[in-house]
């Protein structure tokens, strides 16, 4: 459980962070950048989620993505160490789930005969808008977990990896199940 009672403490003014193991890093530094992306990532969903009055399944799904983002947050604020007891970290069970919900979005989608340009819906656009923060966010992780002195959960890449395959399907599902999507036209103003 967590209780917050006091929002600030003044412990960040030197421009460090603590981790959620206590240890104290630079606020520029990888792991805090992957953590504060996946929570910007979150709030993107959040703007997301004002859009969805008609769309309760969908707003089920990212509802229950939000709570995951945060036990992904949690797991990448506390790095794994050898014989440190185990913290909240992301589990298969979750990318699988996730992996359900695309499919259930997408066997309702028609192929695509082109990219897709964000637009359409408002909720649409701003689900375009969280899947590049998203990709961002797994980016970072990557460049953490390739670090020889760093660990990233690999579920937590993969969880993020299908959350932007999530997010794109959904924009289309939430495009009139793709026909309103908005497609590129190569070359279409030269």
């Amino acid at each position: 459980m967590v209780v917050l009672n006091r929002i600030y403490t003044r412990t960040g003014d030197d421009g460090t962070t603590a981790l959620g193991s206590g240890e104290r890093r630079p606020k520029y530094d990888l792991r805090v950048a992957a953590y504060g992306t996946v929570d910007e990532t979150n709030a993107a969903i959040g703007v997301v989620r004002l859009h969805l009055a008609d769309s309760p399944e969908v707003d089920a799904m990212l509802g229950r993505i939000q709570n995951d983002l945060f036990d992904l947050g949690a797991d990448l604020a506390v790095p794994e160490r050898e014989g440190k007891a185990e913290r909240l970290r992301m589990l298969a069970s979750q990318v699988e789930r996730l992996e359900r919900d695309i499919d259930s979005l997408n066997d309702q989608l028609a192929p695509l005969t082109s990219f897709v340009l964000p637009g359409g819906t408002s909720a649409s656009a701003y689900l375009h808008l969280a899947r590049t923060i998203c990709r961002r966010a797994e980016r970072i992780m990557v460049e953490l977990a390739a670090r020889p002195d760093e660990t990233v959960n690999a579920a937590g890449i993969q969880y993020m990896n299908r959350l932007s395959d999530f997010l794109f399907v959904a924009s289309r599902f939430l495009n009139n199940k793709g026909a309103g999507d908005v497609l590129w036209v190569p070359g279409q103003n030269r």
